[in-house]
């Protein structure tokens, strides 16, 4: 079996000591495979950017054990981090350089660096290579912030919010570079608030809830166990029975039927409107996603005590 490009066994992270100390990473196991992307999501406040500074070696664990490549990400740093591309959710570029002086700029930092021209083509940003940075609209930053973290040719690919900013157009074609990208053989690590990206672009996904991973599988493990949903306006009659389903109507006066039998369960819902002449109004039924489990782990998070003391910033 091959080795994972990242193994994380038991990782923590801990902000401030003592009274006030707060653990925003709790212990968690992770194994990132070569060639996969795989995304780390979480709410505000999960943990996920902690955790992503201690997979790019920027911050040291509390405890547990990283490897990166095979590596300590601080103590091997010299030799881990040519093989690792970082996007940052932001760059903080110069805004007086140009967009090819910025290149040329990270290119020196770099051990094995592919041309500006290579880079700026794949981000679609050549005919804009001689306009300052500053002048840039938000969405053309980000691509130059990409275009920084692939101009290493990296082996592994750090991407904190990659799209952000983007109209749709140009999310669509970073879409296409990374699945590139992926074809070429580049681990990915990606952290998105768009779940739709995380969807199409994800091998395996982890969803943080307040330091530790809720859900962690292929977005099909992911989502198998959790229940679909029926919903539809309060007929005002009792329902037929359905075995096993959970059935709620809001003050607003609509009906929820959670169901791990959707077909089984929608199929006896019709019959029984049809024979009773009872009009199921504004009916919807939807398998469950990545989007209602996600919520439903928000839900966990908004529904338990806060955990994190308001001093404490960068656990996010």
């Amino acid at each position: 079996m091959t080795a994972p490009v990242i193994a994380a066994t038991g990782l923590r992270r801990t902000y401030g000591s003592g009274a006030n100390a707060f653990e925003a990473v709790r212990g968690i196991d992770l194994d990132i495979r070569p060639g996969e992307v795989f995304a780390l999501l979480g709410t505000n406040g999960a943990g996920k950017t902690s955790t992503l500074d201690l997979l790019e070696g920027l911050a040291e664990p509390t405890a547990g054990e990283l490897a990166v490549f095979g590596l300590d990400p601080r103590r091997d740093r010299r030799k881990v981090r040519p093989l690792c591309g970082i996007m940052l959710q932001s760059g903080g570029l110069p805004s007086d350089l140009t967009v090819r002086e910025t290149l040329e700029m990270w290119r020196g930092t770099c051990s094995n660096p592919t041309t500006s021209d290579v880079v700026l083509e794949k981000v679609r940003l050549t005919e804009r290579a001689d306009v300052r940075v500053g002048s840039l609209s938000g969405g053309e930053q980000r691509r130059v912030d990409l275009a920084c973290a692939l101009v290493g040719r990296p082996q592994l690919l750090f991407l904190d919010e990659p799209t952000t900013g983007l109209d749709p157009e140009s999310r669509r074609s970073t879409w296409e570079l990374l699945a590139e990208l992926k074809a070429s053989g580049v681990t990915m690590v990606l952290t998105t608030h768009y779940l739709d990206e995380a969807e199409a672009l994800a091998d395996r996904i982890a969803i943080m809830h307040r330091g530790s991973i809720a859900r962690l599988g292929t977005l099909r493990e992911i989502v198998e166990d959790h229940p679909a949903q029926i919903a539809f306006e309060d007929p005002r009659v009792p329902l037929p029975h359905l075995p096993g389903a959970l059935v709620a109507t809001a003050a607003s006066g609509r009906t929820t039927i959670r169901t791990h039998r959707l077909q089984q369960d929608l199929h006896t819902l019709l019959d029984w409107a049809a024979s009773h002449g009872v009009a199921l109004a504004d009916l919807q039924a939807r398998h469950p996603s990545l989007e209602s489990v996600f919520l439903a782990v928000a839900d966990e998070s908004s529904s338990a005590p806060d955990a994190s003391p308001e001093t404490i910033g960068a656990a996010r």
